[in-house]
């Protein structure tokens, strides 16, 4: 199925060369501002309920709402091969963010060489817990944790299910390419929503509670791919991979979310310093004191993850299409 391999490889390819040169869609076009324009729309109308049903009818609103409008335009789009190409690779490339992932992180790295408070400001954007009062040590713990924890939603996971429904497009022969947009896109509806609704206060408690126990299926296998790619690429940059096995081992399972940890322990083992969030876990050891050259250290193990991954599914795609 040679048409489907070389339209998988392009999209991929173009949506990647997208992502880092240009970033982010600007914000009146891009899909994700799209997607919350809609959930705070069925956010209003099924809140009223007051329990959990509330957060499925919402989810399956905004799914069915968003998916439709995406296949409507794929089909139209697919009349023409460069337009579709060219439009597949946009949709896809606004279903992950490495740019920004990698930037916001070592921006925050160049705050802290110019002004603490100018870093607290900019790590507050990122994390849910008050920033004000933290010193340096923890404003670099805070900055490692959440790029580190979204290795996955923010790359892995939705590549892994292009890779998934690329690959059953191949062995079952199948020429409808939608699909391969579609469902990482209905994954990033998934991962929009918990990031909306998904939190335990009394206003969104029950209208959050299927968003995130269903962004948590979702990211239940590509968090563990990832540990994967997090350790294996400890072992190539010669950071100490033995150590981020290990910790993987013993702490992944120690924050409140089923997945965050497997890429953040990994992380805290590979560079032997600890990632503490108050109150909350404490990952790896202190056995290097944390500093702020350790968030250079992490945006290399998370570039290097990514990129590996990307080599193992183009490669994994590769495969299937020459077997079949």
């Amino acid at each position: 199925m040679l048409e489907v391999y070389l339209f998988t490889l392009l999209i991929l390819i173009i949506s990647l060369i997208i992502d880092l040169l240009y970033g982010e869609l600007p914000t009146r076009i891009h899909p994700v501002v799209i997607i919350g324009r809609f959930i705070d729309f069925f956010k209003k109308i099924f809140i009223k309920m007051n329990n959990r049903w509330s957060g499925l009818f919402v989810t399956l609103s905004v799914i069915v709402v968003c998916s439709l409008i995406l296949i409507i335009l794929l089909k139209i789009a697919s009349l023409n091969d460069y337009v579709n190409i060219i439009f597949s690779s946009i949709v896809l490339s606004s279903t992950f963010s490495v740019k920004m992932l990698l930037s916001t992180a070592n921006d925050i790295k160049n705050d802290l060489n110019e002004d603490i408070e100018k870093a607290k400001q900019s790590v507050s954007y990122l994390v849910s817990r008050n920033t004000d009062e933290l010193d340096e040590k923890f404003i670099i713990s805070a900055a490692i944790e959440s790029m580190t924890e979204n290795i996955t939603d923010s790359y892995i996971a939705p590549i892994f299910y292009f890779m998934i429904i690329s690959i059953l497009l191949i062995i079952f022969r199948s020429n409808n390419y939608f699909i391969i947009i579609l469902i990482p896109f209905i994954y990033r509806i998934s991962n929009t929503l918990d990031a909306m609704l998904g939190y335990k206060t009394d206003e969104l408690i029950n209208i959050g509670f299927v968003p995130a126990k269903l962004d948590d299926i979702l990211n239940f296998i590509p968090s563990r791919i990832s540990s994967v790619f997090v350790i294996l690429s400890a072992f190539i940059l010669r950071y100490d991979g033995k150590n981020a096995y290990e910790i993987t081992k013993r702490d992944a399972r120690k924050c409140p979310s089923p997945n965050s940890g497997y890429t953040m322990a990994p992380t805290a083992g590979a560079l032997n310093i600890q990632l503490i969030k108050k109150d909350t876990y404490i990952l790896g050891d202190n056995t290097v004191e944390i500093n702020v050259n350790h968030i250079s250290d992490a945006i290399k193990l998370a570039s290097l993850s990514m990129a590996l991954f990307t080599i193992f599914i183009i490669s994994l795609i590769s495969i299937f299409n020459m077997m079949i």
